[in-house]
């Protein structure tokens, strides 16, 4: 789960790492009111979308008068912002940051990420903030710092030193670094983040380490730890076919071809887009119904993949262990009639309960294709949606 940045700022605070002062505002009359709260005679209006690169789309400006900070946010809210992260359809622009203007001396990176190699986090870190990390990694790649947090003993103030030292800062703000770079890490690791990132860090012409920007993604799977953090998720941001089926209980991520899939086991899923794609087709969607699901559960499923309006096939790949085919096939069955289904569906079955499943199927004189294979199922539906589209 990704929050937004203000939030990401109110959550850096608590864990001691110093933030310019803001303000949310709703609308241009109160982003003005909260410039006025900040005093100064510069301010940052920013564009509130879970997405990086919103300067180059127009969604971080630098404002010297109320009449530039009312144009902006004018301009700003209800707007569709698009960068290379959001893709083509954007992220709208509900609320917005207003904050003071900083000083900048110098700017830097860091984040903390999971390493799963490593099974260890890892502290990214650079003299050359404001980029990517992927732009600094080609452009100065002798700058990226790396340093691997021991979990048994957690980030020490050694290494956060040594990381501050690494990045060529004045002796004056290593202690600063320091603090900054332990309080995110104690932020990751008690809140069960996956990822804590600061780009730019910088350091002000006032001497202090200030974070300009906060970027938090969580673990979905320990949110249940953490009501307060809950809390924080704003579905608006979210593509609304992975919030549907997110919100049911089911691991859904939505893709951009045309053919839907529902299957068992994330390994058999990615399997089976690989077979749709070597089939001459794009897969719509991965989705895993996992183990023991109903009718009902298969049902919800369909509901899901049909949220995707460019759904215009569906293949059904179940193999049954812990699943059995006869439940399957009897989802199937009612999500046909319920949803009066007349896109292509092609169903394999294989597995417990196989021969129940299947007989199920060919008795319910629905006009449901059936395949053996993940081969021969993936050339049935592509070429029955090929078939549809040019009919």
């Amino acid at each position: 789960m990704d929050i937004h940045e203000y939030q990401a700022k109110e959550l850096l605070r608590q864990f001691g790492v110093n933030t310019p002062r803001g303000g949310i505002a709703y609308s241009p009359e109160q982003a003005v009111y909260r410039a006025s709260e900040l005093s100064g005679d510069k301010w940052v209006v920013k564009a509130q979308i879970h997405s990086g690169a919103r300067g180059k789309a127009g969604g971080v400006r630098i404002c010297s008068t109320e009449e530039e900070l009312s144009d902006a946010a004018s301009w700003m809210l209800g707007r569709k912002l698009v960068t290379h992260q959001t893709g083509p359809q954007g992220k709208l622009v509900s609320r917005l940051y207003i904050e003071e203007a900083t000083n900048i001396a110098q700017e830097l990176y860091l984040a903390f990420v999971m390493d799963r190699k490593e099974e260890r986090v890892v502290v990214v870190a650079s003299a050359q903030g404001g980029m990517e990390i992927e732009e600094i990694s080609e452009k100065e790649p002798d700058s990226i710092v790396r340093s691997v947090v021991d979990p048994a003993v957690g980030m020490q103030a050694f290494q956060a030193r040594e990381i501050a030292f690494s990045l060529g800062l004045d002796a004056s703000l290593i202690a600063q670094a320091a603090k900054t770079i332990t309080g995110c890490y104690k932020l990751m690791a008690e809140t069960d983040a996956n990822m804590v990132e600061i780009n730019p860090l910088v350091v002000t012409g006032s001497n202090e380490i200030v974070a300009l920007d906060g970027k938090l993604s969580f673990d979905d799977n320990a949110l249940f730890r953490h009501p307060n953090i809950s809390e924080l998720r704003d579905k608006s941001q979210e593509d609304p076919r992975e919030t549907y089926a997110g919100d049911r209980g089911l691991n859904y991520i939505g893709l951009e071809g045309e053919i839907g899939c529902i299957v068992n086991g994330a390994g058999l899923a990615m399997a089976t887009l690989d077979m749709i794609k070597q089939a001459g087709g794009e897969p719509a969607n991965f989705l895993d119904v996992g183990g023991g699901a109903s009718p009902e559960r298969v049902l919800m499923s369909f509901k899901a993949v049909l949220n995707d309006k460019n759904v215009e096939a569906i293949l059904v790949n179940i193999f049954a262990g812990i699943n059995r085919c006869d439940w399957i096939a009897e989802g199937v069955i009612r999500a046909v009639k319920e949803l009066e289904l007349t896109l292509p569906l092609v169903v394999r079955l294989s597995g417990t309960n196989v021969e129940e499943g299947r007989k199920l199927i060919a008795e319910s004189g629905l006009n449901i294709s059936t395949a053996e294979t993940l081969a021969e199922a993936a050339d049935l539906v592509v070429g029955a949606w090929k078939s549809a589209k040019d009919a």
